[in-house]
C-alpha cells in the first residue's frame, strides 16, 4: 500500500491534488458530522442532518454548500472550484513575481542607480584595503557609494566586507553579482556614471588575461564620449601594454610586481624605508595632496619649501597636468601652476605669513656621503626576486655581494644564474643552494654579519599552502637566531597577505614589503586625487626621483639643537626636499617606530648621529 502511494504522487500535480481533496474530506466531513449530530437545535431528519453536513463541509472548504437537486449542488461546487482556482492561481503568481524579486535582489542582479559612485571589479587581496581607504577617504563626505561587482554571492560579499572593514559611516556599499568580464553584468554597477572604476588584479600571473578583458568589457560598456577614470592593475609585466591599449590613454596601470620588486629592493638598503611609504600611502596620517598656491608664484621652489609651516612642499604640478617632484630649487613657480605638498589634509596646508626662520649656524656644508659597499642575504626565491637583483644592482654601491639562499631545483638555479649575468658590474651574486625553512640551513649562516636580510615567500602557484607560509618559518628561525646570537637582524619581509604581518615573528619597526596592501592603498590614493598617479609614476619609476633615509649628521651638526625648517633649509641646498625623520631611538616603540613625517617647521628636537632625515631625491 505504501509503495503504490509512493507511486500515486509521482503522477504529477492532478494526483498531489486528489490526494489533497481526500486528506481534507477524510478530516472534515466526519468532524462536521459530529458538530451537526451533536447541535440541540439540528434538524431531526436524516436527510435534513445530511444537508447541514454538506453546507458544513462546503463552508469550511469555501465549495459554496448549496442543498437542494444534484445540479444545484454541482453547479455550486463548480463555481466555487472557478473561484477557488483563479484565488489560487492570483496568489500563486503574486508570490512567485515576490519570490522572483527577492531572489534577484539576493544575487545582486539590479542596476546601480549612482553617480560619481566608485566602481570596484573583481574580488582578490586587495578588496578590503581599497574599501577601507575608500571609506576613510570620503569620511569628511555627505554621502557617497562603492559599488563592487564580482563573481561571487552577493550576500558573501556583503558579510566579508562589513566584517573587515567594520562601521562605514556616510558610505554606502553596494554588491553587485557578475562576471567584471561581461558588459551587461558591467552595466549593473553604472560605470558610465562613476567617478572612478577600479580593477583589482587577478591573484595569479596568468589570469592578468582577465583584467584586460575587463577592460575590454569597460570600454564597450560606456558610451564612447564617456572617459570613465580608470585605475587597473596587473602582476605580468607582459600584460601591462595590452591593459594600458584595453583601458585607454587616460587610464593608470599598476604592475605589482615591479613596485613590490623595487621596494624591497630599497627598504634593504635603508631599514624603516617601509614605514615611510605606509605613512604616506594611508589615509589615517599625512599624504600627498595637490593644492592651489597663488601666493607662491613668481617665487623659487626652493623659497616654497618654507613656506608653510605644517606641510612639506614636495614638487609642482604644471599647467599642462605634468607633475615634477623635487624640481630645480632654483626654478620659477609659474602663475596658474600647482603645488604638491604632504599634509594632514589639504585644507590644513595654508601658508604662512612668513616663510620660516632657520639657524644657518648649525647646518652642515660638507658634499653628501658617499655610499659604501653591502653585503645583503637572500632567503628564498620566487618570481619577483629576479627583478629585485635587478633593481639592487642598479642602485647598490660598488663592489656589494648578494648572497642568495634558495632551494636547489633546476629552474631556481638557472634563474639565479640569469639574475647574476644580468647585473651590473656593482653588484656580485653567489648562489647556495639549502631550504630557508629548515633550521640547519639557517643556523649555518651568520646572518648578523650582513647589513640586511631579505625573506621571500612562495610562489602561488606552487601549492604550497598560503604564499606567505614558508616566510613566517623563516622568521621564526632568524628570530631565534637572533636570541642565541644576541645580535639584531634587519630583516625586510616580502608578504601578500597584510594579516601575516601582524602575527609575523620580528622585532618592533621590521620592514614589510605587503605586495596586496601596497598596491591596495595606491589605487585608493591615486582614486580619490587623479593628479596622484604623476606623483606616484615619478616615486616608484626607476630614473624618478624616490624617498631615501640620510644620516642627520649630513644636514645639521649632531648633538645641537634644531628646528625642523632648518633642516628643511639644508637639505633644500642639497637639491633636496625633506619631509621628515626617524629617531632610532624611537624604533620599538609603536606606532610610528620613530618615524615622524611632516613635522611642523617649528619643531625642535636635538639631532643625533644615528637619526636620519627624510628626503626626496633624484640620487
Amino acid at each position: 500500500m505504501r509503495y503504490w502511494f509512493d507511486n500515486t504522487l509521482t503522477g504529477g500535480v492532478a494526483a498531489l491534488i486528489g490526494w489533497l481533496a481526500v486528506a481534507c474530506l477524510a478530516i472534515v466531513v466526519p468532524l462536521s458530522a459530529v458538530l451537526v449530530w451533536t447541535d440541540d437545535r439540528a434538524p431531526e431528519a436524516l436527510r435534513a442532518k445530511t444537508a447541514a453536513v454538506w453546507r458544513t463541509v462546503g463552508q469550511t472548504l469555501r465549495l459554496g454548500g448549496e442543498v437542494g437537486s444534484p445540479l444545484r449542488i454541482t453547479l455550486s461546487v463548480l463555481l466555487a472550484l472557478v473561484a477557488l482556482f483563479y484565488v489560487s492561481t492570483l496568489v500563486s503568481l503574486i508570490t512567485t513575481a515576490i519570490t522572483e524579486k527577492l531572489v534577484a535582489l539576493r544575487l545582486g542582479h539590479s542596476t546601480v542607480l549612482e553617480e560619481g559612485h566608485t566602481v570596484v571589479l573583481g574580488w582578490s587581496a586587495q578588496i578590503h584595503t581599497v574599501v577601507t581607504e575608500l571609506v576613510a577617504a570620503n569620511a569628511n563626505q555627505r554621502q557617497s557609494a562603492i559599488a563592487v561587482l564580482a563573481d561571487r554571492d552577493k550576500t558573501e560579499m556583503e558579510e566579508e566586507l562589513s566584517a573587515e572593514v567594520g562601521s562605514t559611516g556616510r558610505t554606502r556599499i553596494i554588491c553587485r553579482n557578475g562576471r567584471p568580464t561581461d558588459p551587461a553584468a558591467l552595466a549593473r554597477v553604472s560605470p558610465g556614471t562613476a567617478d572612478v572604476v577600479l580593477v583589482l588584479p587577478q591573484d595569479e600571473p596568468d589570469e592578468d588575461a582577465e583584467i584586460v578583458k575587463s577592460l575590454l568589457a569597460l570600454r564597450a560598456s560606456v558610451d564612447d564620449d564617456c572617459r570613465v577614470r580608470t585605475v587597473a592593475v596587473v602582476r605580468d609585466e607582459r600584460y601591462r601594454l595590452a591593459a594600458g591599449l584595453a583601458a585607454g590613454p587616460d587610464a593608470v596601470v599598476l604592475e605589482v610586481d615591479d613596485i613590490t620588486a623595487r621596494l624591497v629592493s630599497q627598504c634593504v638598503r635603508q631599514p624603516g624605508l617601509s614605514l615611510v611609504y605606509q605613512e604616506l600611502l594611508d589615509f589615517a596620517g599625512d599624504e600627498f595632496y595637490v593644492i592651489d598656491a597663488p601666493a607662491q608664484a613668481d617665487r623659487h621652489f626652493g623659497r616654497a619649501l618654507s613656506a608653510y609651516q605644517n606641510a612639506c612642499v614636495v614638487g609642482v604640478v604644471r599647467e599642462d597636468g605634468t607633475v615634477q617632484l623635487n624640481p630645480p630649487h632654483r626654478s620659477t613657480v609659474l602663475p596658474g601652476e600647482r603645488l604638491v605638498v604632504i599634509a594632514q589634509d589639504d585644507d590644513t596646508a595654508e601658508p604662512a605669513d612668513e616663510l620660516a626662520a632657520f639657524d644657518e649656524s648649525v647646518i652642515v656644508s660638507r658634499p653628501p656621503r658617499s655610499a659604501r659597499p653591502q653585503r645583503l642575504l637572500l632567503l628564498g626565491w620566487n618570481r619577483r626576486a629576479r627583478r629585485i637583483v635587478a633593481h639592487l644592482s642598479a642602485h647598490i654601491a660598488t663592489g656589494s655581494v648578494l648572497h642568495v639562499v634558495a632551494d636547489g631545483e633546476e629552474s631556481t638555479s638557472a634563474e639565479v644564474r640569469d639574475a647574476a649575468a644580468e647585473a651590473t658590474g656593482r653588484l656580485s651574486i653567489t648562489f647556495h643552494t639549502g631550504d630557508p625553512t629548515l633550521p640547519g640551513t639557517v643556523n649555518g649562516l651568520d646572518a648578523a654579519g650582513y647589513d640586511g636580510v631579505i625573506v621571500l615567500g612562495s610562489d602561488r602557484s606552487t601549492g604550497n599552502g598560503s604564499p606567505d607560509d614558508r616566510a613566517l618559518v623563516t622568521l621564526l628561525l632568524l628570530r631565534a637566531l637572533e636570541r642565541t646570537s644576541g645580535r639584531a637582524i634587519a630583516v625586510v619581509t616580502e608578504m601578500t597577505d597584510d594579516r601575516n604581518r601582524t602575527i609575523a615573528p620580528v622585532g618592533p619597526g621590521a620592514d614589510f614589503v605587503v605586495s596586496g596592501k601596497l598596491i591596495g592603498l595606491l589605487m585608493a590614493q591615486i582614486s580619490q586625487n587623479w593628479r596622484l598617479a604623476g606623483v606616484f609614476q615619478d616615486l616608484l619609476s626607476p630614473d624618478g626621483n624616490s624617498i631615501h633615509l640620510r644620516p642627520a649628521g649630513d644636514y645639521v651638526r649632531e648633538g645641537h639643537h634644531a628646528s625642523f625648517a632648518t633642516v628643511v633649509e639644508s637639505a633644500s641646498r642639497r637639491g633636496e626636499c625633506a619631509i621628515g625623520y626617524r629617531s632610532r631611538d624611537m624604533v620599538t616603540a609603536g606606532p610610528g617606530h620613530g618615524v615622524r613625517v611632516n613635522p611642523s617647521k617649528t619643531v625642535v628636537r636635538r639631532w643625533m648621529a644615528h637619526d636620519d632625515v627624510i628626503v626626496i631625491t633624484a640620487h
